[in-house]
């Protein structure tokens, strides 16, 4: 791919040379030898362009060796053993610490029509030369470590590998917790006959020259990811958003199912029914929190409780009539921030053990802080390293924890299902302090799928860029859409059809405030109220709603809400119309930004709504 095929065979022999004692190479020729020469041709032409580098392929349990290297260079900081065990504090460059979407490409042999506006594109001859001289001698002097990966259960035939090439021991401890990696990944790998291919240098960190670029296309239509000069989660762990959401998601268009910015959770009824239902909320929205909620002290006196499928992505393929969904990663990488006993117990009892901190402050005891965690320990050092004055933040808004998946304790028993577990809801949502209602569930799919279109949001410190201001995020996908994403609404249109039992889709908003600016609902734990009245809609138990022409709400008689007065309830579900006839006409111009490849169908329904509106 990178034009250097006709030194590669010779290169090829030597790589071949530098790899013979690995586990995995040996298991891969056991089992795909195609395969492994291929591999070992994309892996020479790589290591010939960046400079020859000394070569590492990680089998998958040099763990304790990564963590111990990265110390001894004064990368990690080992934290308090007794709290926080085997856990570690990594500082990233001050001015790395976000995904780039200003830098963030997909390259087709095509024109930008074929990524839509809300894309940034370059043809793929001219990404590859960017590549090329950019990455031409990045490596020399430094390890090429080649790290084999697998995204879902690992006898899943929904899961997918990839290959990581990368000089940053970060990317690779990151990796081994969050993915399956190493020689237990060269079987799948080796049958699936494919894997996306990542290549990834730090390079000199320089932000003018930062490029993420996807080639949907390329690697016999599996995808390639090449990134450099950043070092940043989201921008190097090319396992993550590059390929369990933009590459993944071009290729489910192709096949026929969904890659989707997801949580997934199933619920537990008293009379032991389990109930999954799946969300897509923008990062930095809620969308950990509620993937690991935690009910209310009621409710699990009662039998009630939650199971984590995925806190994040989740990958969902029709069988039978009904989407089944698995979580392609292993771990999480998690936003740090308010991030508390109160907000996510789960989630603090996870972190606990095994984690990898990213750019959180450190107090005297050696113990992780962030805004919203405590009281601002004694002694504590922010996220730059230097002693915490109050006059910036301790750790930086988009700080991170990498944990193993295994290390929560609600996990659910559908996990590592293979053929994945059942979603029976779709709930879109996002920060929005005013006009959406704390719950709406949509009359019909096609309705449903024009919530997720409208879906505004507004922006989190997960980008670079402002934070605060209202933009389109559809299906909070509007980071991670590969292709035009008017085609993706018609996608999803299409999606409906073909299912007999789609999921019902809700639109939810645990941000909406009054007019002093106060939160009108608790959230947290207190969304299981919420949970429970979509389980008795999607489970036919509660009929009683209140029509709108926006969709239904709950009927107060209906819903059981707690200890909220009736008032702020009635404000929380109002549906204003004024409002949402302004909301139609403030997305449309989004709409038409998409020309032709904005369906007509979603069209009509767009006019249906707007004229239910109109005439209540």
């Amino acid at each position: 791919m990178l034009g250097l095929a006709e030194e590669m065979e010779n290169q090829k022999k030597e790589i071949e040379s530098l790899v013979k004692d690995s586990v995995f190479f040996r298991a891969m020729s056991n089992y795909n030898t195609s395969l492994m020469e291929r591999t070992l041709r994309d892996i020479s032409e790589y290591w010939v362009l960046v400079g020859k580098p000394d070569i590492k392929v990680i089998e998958g349990y040099e763990e304790q060796d990564v963590i111990n290297r990265l110390v001894e260079e004064n990368l990690l900081i080992k934290m308090n053993d007794t709290e926080y065990p085997n856990s570690y504090l990594y500082r990233s460059a001050p001015f790395d610490v976000a995904r780039s979407e200003k830098d963030t490409y997909i390259c087709t042999r095509g024109s930008h029509d074929d990524v839509g506006p809300t894309n940034y594109w370059l043809n793929t001859d001219e990404a590859i030369e960017i590549a090329r001289t950019n990455l031409e001698g990045a490596m020399k002097g430094k390890t090429l470590y080649i790290v084999p990966y697998w995204l879902g259960p690992i006898d899943s035939p929904f899961g997918q590998g990839g290959i990581e090439l990368t000089d940053s021991l970060y990317v690779v401890l990151n990796l081994m917790k969050i993915t399956r990696v190493g020689r237990v990944t060269a079987k799948p790998i080796a049958l699936s006959n494919s894997y996306v291919l990542g290549m990834h240098a730090t390079a000199d960190l320089n932000p003018e020259k930062r490029y993420i670029l996807h080639f949907p296309d390329e690697n016999d239509g599996m995808g390639t990811v090449i990134s450099f000069n950043t070092n940043y989660g989201g921008n190097a762990l090319l396992s993550k958003k590059c390929h369990a959401l933009r590459i993944a998601s071009f290729r489910a268009k192709r096949e026929g199912w969904m890659a989707e910015h997801m949580m997934m959770i199933g619920i537990r009824e008293p009379t032991g029914r389990m109930t999954y239902i799946s969300g897509a909320f923008p990062s930095s929205s809620g969308k950990t929190n509620l993937s690991m909620l935690q009910p209310p002290d009621d409710f699990l006196k009662a039998g009630w409780d939650t199971y984590l499928v995925s806190d994040d992505i989740t990958w969902m393929h029709p069988v039978n009539g009904q989407l089944r969904g698995i979580n392609p990663e292993y771990g999480f990488f998690g936003v740090a921030p308010h991030t508390s006993y109160k907000t996510n117990p789960r989630a603090m009892d996870a972190i606990k053990r095994n984690t990898l901190f990213t750019n959180v402050g450190i107090d005297s005891r050696k113990c992780p802080y962030w805004e919203g965690m405590s009281e601002v320990p004694e002694g504590l050092i922010d996220w730059r390293g230097k002693p915490f004055d109050g006059t910036d933040k301790a750790a930086h808004p988009n700080s991170r924890f990498s944990t193993p998946i295994k290390e929560y304790r609600n996990l659910s028993p559908d996990y590592e299902n293979p053929n994945g577990a059942p979603v029976s809801a779709f709930l879109f949502g996002g920060r929005r302090s005013d006009l959406m209602p704390l719950i709406m569930e949509a009359r019909s799919w096609d309705e449903g799928v024009l919530f997720g279109a409208m879906q505004r949001v507004e922006t989190t410190a997960a980008a670079i860029g402002k934070v605060g201001e209202l933009r389109n995020d559809p299906m909070a996908m509007r980071p991670f859409m590969p292709y035009n994403m008017g085609d993706y609404f018609k996608y999803y249109l299409e999606m409906g059809k073909k299912l007999e039992k789609p999921p019902r889709i809700y639109n939810v908003n645990w941000f909406r405030k009054n007019e002093s600016g106060g939160f009108l609902w608790p959230g947290y734990s207190q969304n299981m109220y919420v949970v429970k009245w979509i389980l008795g809609r999607v489970n036919g138990e509660i009929t009683d709603a209140v029509e709108t022409p926006m969709g239904y709400v709950p009927s107060l008689d209906s819903f059981d809400y707690g200890t909220i007065d009736k008032n702020t309830m009635n404000q929380l579900l109002l549906i204003d119309r004024k409002g949402f006839l302004e909301e139609l006409k403030t997305v449309r111009p989004f709409f038409e930004s998409f020309g032709s490849h904005f369906p007509d169908e979603l069209w009509e329904t767009y006019y249906n709504v707007k004229s239910r509106l109109e005439k209540w």
